[in-house]
């Protein structure tokens, strides 16, 4: 029997149930505008369709033939504003209380809404409430929390974030992944990958069991790019494929709000409003490239004598992004990744400032290079703290474009920290409509660990062919004395004085910082 009809003679499909006015009608108004989304519904769980439909169909998943068996997994890639949401929380209400599970004693059954964070789940979860104040189905809770509902019937709809950890030790009937083409992770690089590796078994063994992707599309890479990319127009397997413009699957958004976001942003719109996945955004660095220069199981270096070390931060005033620091070195034409710190928020910046001071004292360092974007408060808490800061000349997106080579060459070498590598993989690279380009992290995500690391590599990497400015420096200048004269003041270290790899800076820009301070 189809999963898509109540068990029993003459149940219900799940399309009728969403054309009853005793179930699910009240909530999918006006009617005529869900006509796509019913199709979509009769192709995922094999119910018959007519000429019309059938052609509908053809359109939106690319295939030539109905399906003969319901679907295991669906993929729908669809605009913004579309109903995504609420053809969601339809499955799972259908999945969880118009199905018959065969649990063992005391065995729940759980169907799980999952998305970038649980505040995003829950509106999934909000409307499965709505739902259930049908009058047929109002008896069937018996209690609801913040993440959950729970059915009479032994069977749960759970909100969780969007992790592969938070979904194992479960028995799962279904699963829903809202905006799977947008899920991030500070611990993992592929957090939509992680995350339906765990899926797959924990449904595999549960009849009828179904895994729902649904979401916008962004970049050509992830899970739900692949799964597009692999299943669309197939007319074989059990994964189903559904693609369509916001007007197509939702015919009473204003023609002229797509107009104007495309007048805005053409390559966003696109993906955005017409389901396009977007040419202009292509992955920074790939992961064999960071795999090769990352040192398995190295977390830090320890400080040594026979090492000239840069130090590069990303400040934060502590309420919203980290605070981090990173040291560096060069040793044989290779950069090597010392030591990272993050403080994440809330935080006192002041009390951060102290702490790096001595971790960079620790490692001989008297000055520290800060992302180019931080205020003029770090500069002088850092001159506080008797370290000597200095705002970096150039924007991050150009210093991840002077890293790539060093990561492509191997010729660096990174710590065994799975953020930074999350972080680096995570970057993409956007060319604007002019042509240029600019490296970034995606939208929801974080690159302050790969900033600062990525800034003291670049400092270390000068150090093949000379020692650059600021490493290793005394806390006080020197005069030095030439043909019995005493001349302008410098910072002596190991090696000598060289110029800056990231700012170039000449002899007179070093005199009038050196007057400027009195020296």
């Amino acid at each position: 029997m189809s999963v898509g009809r109540l068990e029993g003679p003459g149940g219900l499909t799940i399309v009728e149930a969403l054309r009853d006015g005793r179930l699910f009608s009240p909530y999918f108004e006006p009617r005529d505008s869900w006509g796509a989304w019913e199709v979509f519904l009769e192709a995922a769980f094999a119910l018959p369709m007519t000429a019309e439909e059938l052609a509908l169909f053809e359109k939106h998943t690319g295939r030539s033939s109905a399906p003969a068996a319901p679907a295991r997994e669906v993929v729908v890639v669809a605009g913004r504003r579309s109903g995504k949401s609420r053809i969601a929380s339809l499955l799972a209400v259908w999945q969880a209380a118009f199905r018959k599970w065969r649990l063992s004693p005391g065995e729940v059954g759980t169907f799980l809404c999952i998305a970038v964070d649980k505040r995003q789940a829950a509106t999934v979860l909000n409307y499965c409430r709505a739902l259930f104040e049908a009058p047929m189905l109002r008896g069937l809770v018996v209690g609801e929390s913040a993440e959950a509902i729970e059915l009479r019937n032994r069977v749960r709809i759970e909100v969780r974030a969007g992790s592969h950890r938070g979904v194992r030790g479960v028995t799962l009937i279904g699963a829903c992944l809202d905006e799977a083409a947008f899920l991030r992770s500070e611990e993992s690089a592929a957090p939509d990958v992680e995350l339906y590796r765990a899926l797959v078994p924990a449904t595999a063994t549960v009849p009828g069991a179904l895994i729902a992707m649904i979401s916008s599309p962004y970049s050509r890479r992830g899970l739900l790019y692949e799964k597009f990319k692999r299943h669309w127009a197939r007319d074989d397997g059990d994964t189903l494929v559904w693609k369509g413009t916001s007007r197509e699957l939702n015919p009473t958004l204003p023609e002229r709000l797509v107009e104007e976001a495309l007048e805005a942003d053409e390559s966003a719109a696109r993906a955005e409003w017409l389901a396009e996945f977007r040419s202009d955004l292509e992955a920074f660095v790939s992961r064999e490239a960071v795999e090769a220069c990352t040192v398995p199981g190295r977390l830090e270096l320890p400080p040594t004598l026979d090492a000239t070390y840069r130090a590069f931060c990303d400040p934060s005033g502590g309420s919203a992004d980290s605070f981090t620091c990173a040291v560096a070195h060069g040793q044989g034409g290779v950069a090597v990744l010392d030591a990272v710190r993050e403080r994440r928020p809330p935080f006192s910046p002041d009390a951060v400032v102290a702490e790096y001071a001595e971790l960079l004292r620790s490692y001989g360092v008297h000055a520290v290079r800060a992302d180019r974007y931080a205020g003029a408060w770090v500069v002088e808490a850092f001159a506080q703290a008797g370290i000597h800061c200095e705002q970096s000349a150039d924007p991050k997106s150009v210093l991840y474009g002077n890293l790539l080579p060093l990561l492509n060459g191997a010729r660096c070498e990174l710590l065994d920290h799975p953020k930074l590598a999350a972080q680096l993989l995570s970057l993409e690279r956007r060319t604007a409509r002019g042509g240029r380009d600019s490296i970034d992290h995606g939208p929801g995500g974080h690159d302050d660990v790969a900033n600062a690391a990525c800034g003291a590599l670049l400092l270390a990497s000068a150090q093949a062919v000379g020692e650059p400015w600021g490493a290793r420096l005394s806390p006080t200048p020197t005069r030095r004395v030439i043909d019995g004269e005493t001349r302008e003041p410098y910072w002596p270290s190991a090696t000598g004085f060289d110029a800056d790899p990231l700012h170039d800076r000449d002899y007179d820009d070093l005199r009038a910082e050196f007057r400027r301070n009195g020296w």
